[in-house]
C-alpha cells in the first residue's frame, strides 16, 4: 500500500489544478479577474480549510481511539458554529466572530470528551453524545437567528451552509496563522498518537502522557476548527470522509494517516467546491451542502461495517 502514496499526492495536486477551471467558461474581458481574483483565491482557501479539517479529523480519531470521532461527530463544529453565529447576530464582527467560534468549539469538545473519559463511553455512546450536543447547539443557533432582523438572519443562514467563496486572498491570509499553529502542533504529536493506537494504558506504559497529549491535540484541533468555521462557516464531514479514504488507500497508523489526510484534504475540498459550482446549472451550491451529502452516507456505511 505504500506504493499508492505517490498516487494520492498526484491526485491531490491534480484536483488543485483542475478546480479553478470548473464552472462557467473563462472568456471575455473579465476572464482574468474571474480566474485570479475569484477562483484561484477560492481554491487556495479551500485547500487550506480542507487540509486543516482532514488533519484534525484524523487526529481526533487517533486521540479518542475512535475511528468515527471527528469535529462534526463529537460536536466541535456545532459548538464553533453557535459561537460564531452568536457574534454575528449580536452585530459583532472580525475578531469577535473568531473568538466566539473558539469558545464554542472548546466548550462543546470539552463536554463530550469529559463524558467519554469519565463514563468510559462506548463508540456508539460517544456518537450519541456528540449528536445530542450538536442538536442542542443547532436549536440554540436557530433561536439566535430568530432574534435578529431579516437581513442578518438571511446572512447567518447562508453563512451556516458553509462556503469557501471569497474575493481576493485576504481570507486565506487571515486563516493561515491559526491553521499553521494547529497543524504544526498536531503533527508534533504523531509519535504519541501512534502509541495510542494500542490503547491508552499501553501508551502510558511506554511513557506517553496521555492526558497531556489529548488536551493538546483536542485544544489545537478546536482552534483549527474554530478558525475555519469563523472564516467559511461549518463545512461538515471533511474530517470523516478524507481520513477514511486515506486509510482505505494506504492504511497505516497516525504517523502516516494524519499528514496524508492533510494533503488529500487540500485537494478534496477545492475539487468538491468546483463540482458544487456545476452541480446545479444557473445556481451555486455551497460546498458545505455537498460535503454533508457525502458525509452522511459515509458515516452510515462505517457504522454498518463496524457492526
Amino acid at each position: 500500500m505504500t506504493a499508492r502514496i505517490p498516487l494520492l499526492l498526484l491526485g491531490s495536486l491534480a484536483a488543485l489544478l483542475v478546480a479553478p477551471w470548473l464552472g462557467a467558461p473563462l472568456d471575455g474581458p473579465a476572464a482574468d479577474f474571474v480566474l485570479w481574483e475569484l477562483r484561484v483565491p477560492r481554491v487556495l482557501l479551500g485547500a487550506l480549510v480542507g487540509a486543516a479539517l482532514a488533519l484534525t479529523g484524523a487526529a481526533f480519531q487517533a486521540v479518542l481511539e475512535n475511528p468515527l470521532a471527528t469535529p462534526s461527530t463529537v460536536g466541535t463544529t456545532a459548538g464553533a458554529t453557535v459561537g460564531a453565529l452568536a457574534a454575528l447576530v449580536l452585530g459583532a464582527g472580525g475578531a469577535w466572530v473568531g473568538a466566539g467560534a473558539l469558545l464554542g468549539a472548546l466548550g462543546v469538545t470539552a463536554l463530550v470528551v469529559a463524558l467519554a473519559l469519565i463514563r468510559r463511553l462506548r463508540v456508539e455512546d460517544l456518537l450519541i453524545a456528540g449528536i445530542a450536543v450538536s442538536l442542542g447547539a443547532s436549536a440554540l443557533a436557530t433561536g439566535l437567528q430568530l432574534q435578529a432582523d431579516a437581513a442578518t438572519t438571511f446572512a447567518a443562514v447562508r453563512w451556516s451552509l458553509g462556503s469557501v467563496a471569497t474575493v481576493g486572498h485576504d481570507d486565506a491570509l487571515r486563516l493561515l496563522p491559526p491553521v499553521l499553529l494547529g497543524t504544526i502542533g498536531i503533527l508534533s504529536q504523531t509519535r504519541a498518537l501512534q502509541a495510542l493506537v494500542a490503547g491508552s494504558d499501553r501508551a502510558a506504559s511506554q511513557g506517553v502522557d496521555v492526558v497531556r497529549v489529548r488536551t493538546l491535540v483536542l485544544g489545537l484541533g478546536s482552534l483549527v476548527v474554530a478558525a475555519c468555521v469563523a472564516t467559511c462557516g461549518p463545512i461538515a464531514f471533511v474530517g470523516l470522509v478524507v481520513p477514511h479514504l486515506v486509510r482505505l488507500a494506504v492504511g497505516g497508523g497516525p504517523r502516516r494517516l494524519v499528514p496524508l489526510s492533510a494533503v488529500v484534504g487540500a485537494g478534496f475540498l477545492p475539487l468538491a467546491d468546483g463540482l458544487a459550482r456545476i452541480a446545479w446549472p444557473g445556481r451555486e451550491l455551497p460546498v458545505g451542502v455537498l460535503t454533508a451529502a457525502l458525509g452522511a452516507p459515509t458515516l452510515l456505511l462505517l457504522l454498518l461495517r463496524r457492526r
